[in-house]
């Protein structure tokens, strides 16, 4: 294992610890495939963590005529760990978002929209069909992990 191999390692354990014992994240794995420039993590988080803003949009109509709030399970999601000294292009962020699903492995697939549940449009943003993004955990010298969000793409911001 050459010392570059040896950094990375240790760069995911301290992802991994600091999720499942500070963040209660479930399901932890790590995934690596030959097109990935590192390993990623995915995992389940307590609680949802993204809501797409178009979803959210849908979710609010929705619940105004079903006039009770919508379940908001957790989804599995990726995580890439970094180190905060660490140097990204674009081209290495793009290369992790072309080589990975929207959805890590296990994902459950949405439910298929029918004509008894024609205000389910908020269904069409999780899943395999939601936009891929990824969960950044950037290590610090003290191993603190700091999270970001980065989406492949453009979206646009959440209202409040």
């Amino acid at each position: 294992m050459s010392t570059t191999d040896g950094h990375l390692e240790a760069l995911t354990k301290v992802v991994l610890n600091n999720l499942e014992n500070q963040h209660d994240w479930t399901r932890l794995q790590t995934h690596a495939q030959p097109n990935l420039p590192r390993q990623l993590i995915y995992g389940l988080p307590p609680k949802r963590l993204y809501v797409h803003p178009d979803e959210q949009i849908e979710m609010i109509k929705a619940e105004k005529d079903r006039k009770e709030p919508i379940p908001q399970a957790p989804e599995l999601e990726w995580v890439l760990p970094l180190h905060l000294a660490e140097k990204w292009s674009l081209s290495q962020f793009a290369a992790v978002f072309d080589a990975m699903d929207a959805a890590p492995p296990g994902s459950s697939a949405p439910e298929i929209l029918g004509p008894d549940d024609p205000d389910a449009q908020w269904k069409l943003w999780r899943g395999a069909k939601r936009g891929k993004r990824l969960l950044l955990a950037t290590v610090q010298d003290d191993s603190t992990v700091t999270y970001y969000w980065m989406f492949d793409g453009l979206v646009k911001p959440r209202q409040n």
